[in-house]
């Protein structure tokens, strides 16, 4: 169960009564009684009638604009005040902000006003429930003011700042004196048969002698009985007319009708350019981001690539194979190199090798030729052989046998004569 405290409730119902639209701004009639002027200034009293009393303030600052008489117990006013609640002693009491004596012609217009109020109030004009809303962007805009006034030149100027392509559509209408009610009865009417999205009603401020004619039956109904929503727009911010509590949408002065009737397109424009700026810059950013993602997320891919692999591969391959080419070279040229030194070696050993044989062979040579008998032969010797045996002895021969007698430069064939022993 959701509890709260009492000033919360207290905040809570100030809040509704200061907010409230009829509470707001309101006129009351009625006598005063227990007057006293405080000696800071403001003024605190009760207004009353035969049916009862409430408690009212009306302070310094407005004393000085809104009470031109010196206010006692018994007088008749008309009190334009607004209903709110002091949180000390959560009591409920009226703010006045302007006090006339209701025996003056502008007091007796107070009390038709009041007597108007209450009469539409009670049929149900002022319901919220049956307001139209305000489109949001509206084609074209009626006006129903003075053609020659303040007001419709501060409604073109805002009109040609927030949206000049708005149409406006102006009925010139009477908006004081005689017969002005009727006519500004009669412009609401004619463009609510035009088929136009919204219609301003309305003047610049004055006197409640100079708004009365938009506190009169006739437009209140013209403006009820209107299908194109209407914003009233009379007077000042401090101004309230009966047209204001039946239109569709009150607005403190027609400057603010016309703002609250068009929308500040230019502005809207504005801000759509300055969106799409950003919104292109943050895709521009965010398409920059996915790309470096992208080209980062690519380069980790060609890496793991079954192309990359076989590349790198047939890289490693490559290099391999020039330095496998470059060692078989290496040691080819070394293999070569040591052939040609063991080769010059192997020649200088056999050169040496062949020498020393031949050395050794021609001392063998010049050993056999000393022992050979052929070397005896020179100088006269010869060597005697029967044909097949050396003569070592006379005893080998005898007389008639033939001999061979070899020298060193041939051989003769003799035949033993004789034998001495």
């Amino acid at each position: 169960m959701k509890t709260y405290t009492v000033g919360q409730v207290i905040k809570h119902t100030k809040n509704l009564l200061e907010n409230d639209i009829f509470l707001g701004s309101m006129y009351v009639t009625g006598e005063i009684s227990n007057c006293k002027y405080h000696s800071m200034g403001h003024i605190y009293f009760y207004l009353k009638d035969e049916t009862g009393s409430m408690p009212a303030v009306m302070f310094k600052g407005s004393r000085l604009r809104g009470l031109k008489f010196k206010l006692e117990d018994g007088q008749a006013v008309v009190m334009k005040c607004s209903i709110g609640m002091y949180e000390k002693t959560s009591s409920v009491q009226l703010y006045a902000t302007e006090i006339l004596l209701a025996e003056d012609k502008e007091g007796k217009l107070n009390a038709e006003f009041l007597k108007l109020k209450e009469k539409l109030y009670n049929e149900g004009l002022f319901e919220f429930d049956i307001k139209k809303p305000i489109p949001k962007y509206p084609k074209s805009v009626g006006i129903v003011t003075a053609p020659t006034g303040a007001a419709i030149q501060d409604i073109r100027n805002i009109a040609r700042r927030r949206n000049p392509y708005v149409q406006l559509v102006l009925y010139p209408a009477k908006v004081q004196g005689e017969g002005a009610a009727e006519t500004i009865a009669k412009g609401i009417k004619v463009l609510d048969k035009m088929g136009l999205d919204t219609i301003i009603i309305g003047r610049g401020g004055g006197s409640i002698e100079d708004l009365w004619a938009f506190n009169e039956e006739i437009v209140a109904r013209a403006i009820f009985e209107a299908e194109t929503p209407i914003i009233s727009g009379t007077g000042h911010e401090v101004d309230n007319t009966i047209a204001d509590y039946v239109a569709d949408l009150r607005a403190p002065t027609p400057s603010a009708a016309a703002e609250l009737a068009i929308p500040d397109v230019m502005t809207h424009i504005q801000h759509l350019a300055n969106c799409r700026s950003r919104l292109d810059n943050n895709i521009s950013n965010r398409l920059n981001i996915i790309n470096t993602r992208l080209q980062v997320l690519k380069a980790k891919l060609d890496k793991r690539s079954p192309e990359r692999t076989l590349a790198e591969k047939q890289q490693r391959l490559a290099d391999t194979r020039d330095r496998l080419q470059q060692l078989i070279e290496r040691r080819l040229e070394a293999a070569v190199q040591r052939h040609g030194t063991l080769n010059e070696r192997v020649h200088t050993d056999m050169d040496r090798l062949v020498q020393n044989k031949i050395h050794r062979y021609e001392i063998n040579v010049a050993k056999l030729h000393a022992l050979s008998p052929t070397a005896k032969l020179i100088n006269g010797f010869g060597y005697i052989s029967t044909g097949t045996e050396p003569v070592r002895s006379v005893k080998d021969v005898k007389s008639g046998d033939t001999i061979a007698v070899i020298l060193s430069d041939g051989s003769i064939t003799a035949s033993v004569t004789d034998i001495n022993d």
